[in-house]
């Protein structure tokens, strides 16, 4: 690469696009974001919280297939699809199912240990860097069940984290209590997860980052892009009031990024899997740290502006309203597994996970089109890998670090994985 000042557009500013930006930025290149909405105020805003550097299971796993039934006629499991929605998404659902074969979750597994490496420790200085060490925790994370019976059935993936380097620990219903007391007699069993972490905040960690960018040089522009084309120079980006250039273009809008791409011929098989939340005030002094309902996919984050009840997947469109029920089913999960708690009221939320049938997000160039750059689904993982994914995607477009170690995780992400990525 050349001496000479850099230009990229990030188009997202969720948490992805926003560590990419930051990164971006201090690394030397003059950045600008576009996103209709305001930094970190969509999904970003209602995740979890969860900052899980060994997740590194996929979540179409051997034995999916026996499953379906249930998750298609159940309304209140953890994965529900409206009946509504089985035809439009039956495509998706024959690749996921077809990712759920034994070795490609391993090959899945192998890939997304490098992107999830370190990624603790790296939100813990990112924090620090932006003068907001308070809103990342490194206090670990508590999966508990009912009986280690109901554990045996999440053996495989548990075995699959510890071979990859996660640290974990075996937990009694005593170790359970002495950890977290609030927790309900009827969990018996778990594992204690020493080095993962939190955020004890999302929206105000997107905000507090994109402040940082701000102050370093990032340009923010307030807008949907309608228009992105290829230049002689490089990228022009538009959203009807704004034409906005520059040598880079990063794609990262989340679940609405296959709509960007669409308009370069461009097709990815990226599916919205809408999760909610249920935000209790007040109620997080009951907890010292995540908790895991593992039975019930269920996530409790004492966050700072409370207990924040986060889980459920439902497959259904993007233009579709939140339903309601699914976020109320939240108050009863919380009910079977805390005892002591008031759970009455609360805020609800829903948002858009941005998703691949094979769990990975999709990163690095487009073939064939110089500058072009991809960063976007990564599904439940979207805060834990996002600091990586902007380190990663920074070293590429500035030509640094090792190169040819780098190019070989980013290929297992590239969107060529996909038959018919070009249309």
């Amino acid at each position: 690469m050349s001496s000479e000042t850099r230009t990229a557009l990030v188009i997202g500013a969720g948490i992805v696009g926003l560590c990419t930006a930051y990164v971006l930025q201090r690394s030397g290149v003059s950045v600008t974001v576009m996103d209709p909405n305001a930094p970190g105020s969509q999904c970003s805003s209602g995740n979890a919280g969860a900052l899980s550097s060994g997740s590194v299971v996929p979540l179409a796993m051997p034995g999916l297939l026996k499953d379906t039934a249930s998750m298609l006629l159940d309304p209140a499991g953890p994965l529900h699809i409206p009946a509504r929605y089985w035809l439009r998404g039956a495509p998706w659902l024959a690749r996921f199912a077809h990712s759920a074969r034994r070795g490609t979750v391993e090959r899945i597994a192998d890939a997304l240990k490098p992107l999830l490496k370190g990624a603790v420790g790296r939100h813990a200085r990112l924090a620090d860097e932006i003068g907001r060490p308070d809103l990342v925790r490194r206090d670990g994370q508590l999966h508990v069940y009912p009986d280690v019976a109901a554990m045996g059935k999440d053996a495989t993936g548990w075995a699959m984290k510890a071979a990859r380097g996660l640290r974990v620990e075996r937990v009694d219903a005593a170790a359970i209590r002495e950890l977290e007391p609030a927790v309900a007699p009827g969990y018996t069993a778990g594992v204690f997860l020493p080095d993962e972490g939190r955020v004890t905040d999302p929206q105000a960690y997107c905000e507090a980052i994109a402040a940082a960018a701000r102050q370093a040089g990032t340009r923010f522009v307030q807008g949907r892009v309608t228009s992105l084309l290829r230049t002689r120079t490089g990228w022009r980006a538009t959203d009807g009031a704004n034409d906005l250039e520059a040598d880079h273009a990063v794609i990262s809008a989340g679940a609405w990024s296959a709509r960007v791409l669409a308009g370069l011929g461009l097709r990815v098989p990226l599916q919205t899997q809408r999760g909610y939340h249920l935000q209790l005030g007040g109620a997080q002094d009951a907890l010292s740290r995540i908790v895991v309902l593992a039975d019930r996919k269920v996530f409790l984050n004492p966050m700072a502006r409370g207990l924040r009840i986060a889980g459920t997947v439902e497959i259904d469109a993007l233009d579709r309203p939140a339903n309601t029920r699914r976020a109320m089913l939240l108050q009863q999960h919380a009910g079977a597994g805390l005892r002591g708690i008031a759970l009455e009221g609360g805020a609800v939320w829903m948002g858009h996970r941005p998703c691949l049938p094979d769990s990975m997000p999709v990163l690095g160039s487009v073939p064939d089109a110089p500058g072009l750059w991809c960063a976007f689904g990564h599904g439940h993982l979207g805060v834990t890998e996002s600091i990586n994914t902007a380190d990663w995607l920074a070293d590429e477009i500035n030509g640094r670090g090792d190169a040819v170690a780098r190019q070989a995780h980013l290929k297992a992400f590239s969107i060529t994985r996909f038959r018919g990525w070009r249309v």
